[in-house]
């Protein structure tokens, strides 16, 4: 017997009980209205009785085997109805998400990096308070594009003004923008660059800030003094040394915990007035560089770099050669990084002497053929330091002393305490003294200048 009949046959003697219940009741006082109303019930209760009767007996004829079939017929036909549903949906929604894109590049893309640097000065000099009392010794704008995936190039157009230089010795040669077209704007730089070539090579062309230490690459809004180190002002000019030719960097491969390295090889036209007089000929530079973790807050950074090209004046030409040792340390401890910190630099360099002379032709024609001669070597050496008061603060201090490229026996040394406040990594004020003596002139030169360099756009004050 299934389920079914058997709650049939519960409801049937339910029914059968409540009557004998209901009529032995001896209720026979009860008023009329009240077995009118169970005779109703009754009626009902057998109505169901009969319709669950025949529902039972049509169960019983059907079996299990017919009513296991319809229901996998109904499971097949909900499935079925299912899928062209979705098939109907996907259909719908592929045709409302689909958008129509042009392939074009956006030209806002194409558009490269735009920065402008400026360097503005307060100036007064103890010996004569009304020169040089303010001006704005340059204004830089730097123009970065990633051309494709495997270069990008760089511009760097500036507009220089003369003003608050130190010349430790004779006055050198002017910068080259200003014989090529005045004070107005020239390019300091302008390359293009191929990154990540294999095995770690990098390939530059162009005009560029040679490899010759650290320092040299930095532009002068960026530097930690507001002059480069005085061997640099007596041996290559007041501006970096920039030539245009070739650049072959390499990353070694090996390192890691032993520290790592890397080589810069550079081939380019002697335009430094200082270093090859009136040359037009190739020079060579070669660099290697090493930096070390020491310690999870301390750094050492080493380098070495030498360059040699071509002296010429007066129809003669001699080898002549500029080395170069430098080295940085630097304590930031981590997680305090941006308060606290101490770094240190400095380095030597030395250039061979070109002995000048004035001979004249006839009497004087062997005093003639002696000049311009190579003889012996002039040293310089430089230090530097820096101490992070606070998130803003800094307070530095450096010390330099160089002897003169034509004539050794003439000396020159500097002394530059230095405050700085950054107001923001855009905007730095500077207040720094400068303190100049020469062996050969009588008395000390002293400066005290306000600096106030600042930047927009992406690219700022950049030290590497």
């Amino acid at each position: 017997m299934s389920i079914s009949a058997t709650r049939i046959d519960r409801h049937r003697w339910m029914v059968l009980v409540s009557t004998i219940l209901i009529l032995a009741n001896p209720g026979g006082l009860v008023a009329q209205e009240r077995i009118d109303s169970l005779q109703v019930e009754l009626a009902r209760l057998a109505v169901l009785v009969d319709s669950l009767t025949q529902e039972v007996a049509r169960l019983r004829a059907s079996g299990p085997e017919e009513e296991a079939d319809d229901a996998l017929t109904r499971l097949r036909a909900a499935a079925q109805a299912a899928a062209a549903l979705g098939e109907n949906t996907g259909a719908v929604d592929q045709a409302t998400e689909q958008e129509f894109v042009g392939r074009q590049r956006s030209l806002q893309a194409l558009n490269p990096e735009i920065s402008v640097n400026s360097d503005v000065f307060g100036h007064m000099n103890v010996d004569d308070t009304n020169q040089d009392n303010f001006f704005a010794r340059e204004f830089e704008i730097s123009i970065i594009s990633n051309l494709d995936p495997f270069s990008r190039a760089k511009v760097f157009i500036s507009r220089h003004n003369e003003g608050g230089e130190l010349l430790p010795f004779e006055e050198g040669p002017r910068d080259h923008r200003e014989q090529e077209g005045g004070l107005g704007f020239g390019v300091e730089e302008g390359y293009v660059e191929w990154v990540g070539l294999p095995g770690g090579v990098g390939v530059k062309l162009g005009k560029f800030f040679q490899q010759f230490g650290q320092l040299n690459r930095w532009h002068p809004h960026a530097l930690p003094f507001q002059t480069r180190s005085l061997p640099h002002l007596s041996f290559i000019g007041p501006e970096s040394l920039a030539q245009t030719g070739a650049s072959v960097h390499w990353l070694a491969p090996f390192g890691g915990v032993s520290g790592t390295y890397e080589a810069t090889l550079e081939v380019t036209r002697s335009e430094n007035e200082m270093l090859f007089g009136e040359s037009n000929g190739l020079s060579v530079l070669g660099h290697i560089n090493g930096f070390w973790n020491l310690s999870s807050s301390t750094d050492l950074d080493l380098g070495f770099s030498w360059i040699n090209g071509t002296f010429a004046a007066d129809a003669r030409s001699l080898d002549r050669n500029l080395y170069g040792a430098e080295a940085a340390i630097t304590w930031r401890p981590p997680g305090r990084s941006r308060y606290q910190g101490v770094s240190l630099r400095g380095g030597i360099m030395a250039v061979d002497l070109v002995a000048s002379g004035s001979g004249h032709e006839g009497e004087h024609q062997e005093e003639h053929e002696k000049a311009h001669e190579i003889s012996g070597q002039a040293f310089g050496f430089w230090g530097m330091g820096e101490v992070r008061l606070s998130e803003s603060w800094l307070m530095g201090a450096r010390l330099a002393r160089s002897s003169s490229p034509q004539d050794p026996d003439e000396t020159a040394w500097l002394i530059s305490p230095t405050l700085s406040w950054w107001q923001s990594e855009y905007v730095r004020l500077r207040l720094e003294y400068d303190l100049l003596g020469r062996s050969f002139v009588d008395g000390r030169e002293g400066r005290l200048l306000l600096q106030v360099t600042f930047a927009m756009g992406p690219h700022k004050h950049e030290t590497y």
